[in-house]
């Protein structure tokens, strides 16, 4: 039926145009943000979960970071602590030759400064051995925890090892010395326990940090995971909204000219009524 009112042909062509530009601004948003589902609107429910991964992730950023912290001052007290090792090497050395029975008095008042040196250097490690506020080996703290879960309900901790002098670790008094043959003699014997002790807490401290490193591994392994898991379920695959994209721009064009067409019935109606 023709009629001037009523324009069935241009309403149906609009329709079907309106639904063409409302799927092309949607593949065209797909294509400039990279994502199919970019907020709430597009998908309410994958959106949701994909927030909640999100979350997840921003989570175990904050755990990684807490175990790189946590790693890092226990290998700055890892540091010192080869650093105490040495010295006491250097010290036995001195309190061995010090208790040569043979050595001439100045000898021995050499090899006591050198000593009393390394046991002053001791002291001064110690107290810079610190990192971000912890220090691990000078007693004033009795361990170092980092985050081990997204929620915080889980914490690795690692314990400190007090290496100052005249403690349970380094028994060496801060006024010990060697200068006298029998002040070098019981200082071997100190020295060697000394030692002795201080490999034993850096081993406790390598320990930790592998403790840390491994937490660390496994958080990185698991935000990366999820991460790609939030790809696959927002991220657009670009060939396929490629293809999409020219398929509509054409539906889109031929969507107008049916409508032109569509247009023009009422100059068919004005050719019925020429004499």
């Amino acid at each position: 039926m023709l009629s001037v009112n009523t324009n069935t042909g241009a309403m149906v062509a609009l329709q079907y145009l309106d639904q063409t530009n409302a799927q092309l601004q949607t593949t065209q948003n797909a294509v400039s943000s990279g994502l199919k589902v970019a907020s709430a609107e597009d998908d309410g429910a994958t959106f949701a979960i994909a927030q909640n991964m999100r979350g997840d992730v921003a989570g175990y950023q904050a755990v990684t970071d807490s175990l790189n912290r946590g790693i890092s001052s226990v290998d700055t007290a890892t540091s010192a602590g080869q650093s105490i090792s040495d010295l006491l090497i250097e010290m036995k050395q001195k309190a061995l030759s010090a208790s040569d029975q043979s050595l001439d008095t100045a000898s021995r008042e050499a090899l006591n400064e050198d000593f009393t040196a390394l046991r002053d250097q001791i002291t001064a490690i110690v107290n810079n051995a610190t990192f971000n506020g912890f220090n691990l080996v000078n007693g004033s703290t009795n361990q170092i925890t980092a985050l081990a879960s997204s929620d915080g309900t889980h914490r690795i901790t690692v314990a400190a090892e007090n290496m100052s002098l005249s403690g349970s670790i380094v028994t060496i008094t801060s006024t010990g010395s060697i200068s006298t043959q029998a002040k070098a003699s019981a200082m071997i014997s100190t020295v060697e326990a000394s030692l002795t002790n201080v490999d034993s807490a850096l081993a406790e401290l390598s320990s930790g940090a592998k403790k840390f490193s491994i937490q660390a591994t496994f958080v990185q392994n698991l935000s990366d995971t999820l991460t790609t898991g939030i790809g696959n379920l927002v991220d657009a695959d670009m060939a396929t909204e490629s293809a999409q994209l020219t398929a509509l721009q054409t539906k889109q064009q031929l969507g107008v000219q049916a409508l032109s067409i569509a247009n023009q019935s009422p100059e068919i109606i004005l050719s019925l009524f020429k004499s």
